[in-house]
């Protein structure tokens, strides 16, 4: 079987935009690498379920939310003044898209038209006081993507917040809850178990995952464990990247931008706890994301400042991954997205 996977990428250097490669399951290889279209900084992207493409876009220095057709046609652009997005996420039932703003601290919906085209349906501007690292200058939305029961959740780096909103048909937002977590934390990207009841936030600044449990009552969340990524004795500079679970919500996994690594966890029941199985070197530097298959068989590290992906097997008894391929030139990638 043939598999295709979209690759998002900056354009700083010799990126031209959204990449294609093909992950070949019977001889377990990347290949075909293949431009698909030109993109300024394509960052971050997905796919609706009609196959219209959702990707971060720049043009003439605004920022926004590109839309390309099934065939990636080019559909339209929203963008406003300033620094582009940093992720994006579909709504199906309500036919929205949701954008994160790292620099503006601002959460962005846009509304998907019958064409596939988007417009501006709301934004909101997080205001809360920030942490004290360094990189917490100024509020910084690094996450926005739905819940199991379809709030949406934001991950803010800046204040150390993870914010819910309830989200209305048209797509403007209310507030439902906060989460704080301890100063410096930096929340990151946050993925819920398949029991949707417990989620995993990542901390970028201090390199840990966090296990949430989640109150579908009024979308608040509450901290039960703190695990590190890192191996016991490191010291050099490491920041947290992309973090997944396993379809049968066995495994967690993260990548660790410093380090180089994916970190293996096995989770406990109901996912409430946590254990660490392994770390596995991403064989390039800066693993700013990797994904995992549908069936759970297959991961793909791609990292950034080495223009390389690292294809993995998964073994699906002890979450352990088998290194299949690496130094597949892949060039300044930092998004991995497997076609449904």
């Amino acid at each position: 079987m043939k598999k295709k996977i979209l690759l998002g990428t900056y354009t700083r250097r010799v990126s031209e935009g959204i990449y294609s490669i093909v992950l070949d399951t019977e001889t377990e290889t990347l290949t075909d690498l293949k431009l698909e279209t030109k993109e300024n900084s394509p960052t971050y992207l997905t796919k609706s379920s009609k196959g219209d493409l959702y990707t971060v876009t720049a043009v003439d220095g605004k920022g926004g939310c590109g839309a390309y057709d099934q065939d990636f046609n080019f559909l339209n652009a929203v963008t406003e003044e300033g620094a582009p997005l940093c992720y994006v996420a579909v709504d199906e039932p309500r036919q929205l898209v949701y954008g994160a703003n790292y620099h503006k601290g601002e959460v962005t919906v846009y509304k998907i038209l019958a064409d596939g085209s988007l417009e501006f349906a709301d934004s909101v501007t997080h205001e809360e006081a920030t942490g004290p690292h360094e990189n917490q200058n100024t509020a910084h939305v690094h996450y926005t993507d739905l819940t199991p029961d379809q709030r949406l959740v934001v991950c803010d780096l800046g204040t150390d917040i993870v914010y819910t909103y309830n989200v209305s048909d048209a797509g403007k937002l209310s507030l439902a809850s906060q989460f704080k977590t301890a100063a410096s934390v930096g929340p990151r990207h946050i993925v819920f178990h398949p029991n949707e009841k417990i989620a995993y936030l990542f901390g970028e600044l201090d390199s840990t995952v966090r296990v949430l449990s989640y109150d579908a009552k009024d979308g608040s969340f509450t901290e039960l464990q703190s695990i590190s990524t890192l191996p016991a004795g490191f010291t050099e500079f490491n920041g947290g990247a992309a973090i997944r679970v396993s379809p049968d919500g066995l495994f967690v996994y993260a990548s660790n931008r410093g380090h180089d690594s994916i970190v293996v966890y096995a989770v406990g029941d109901d996912g409430k706890h946590l254990t660490l199985v392994e770390h596995v070197s991403t064989e390039g530097k800066i693993p700013r994301d990797f994904a995992m298959d549908q069936n759970g068989e297959y991961v793909i590290a791609a990292n950034q400042d080495t223009d390389n992906l690292t294809l993995y097997k998964r073994n699906s008894e002890t979450g352990e991954l088998k290194l299949l391929q690496k130094d597949v030139f892949a060039p300044e990638t930092v998004c991995v997205y497997f076609e449904k």
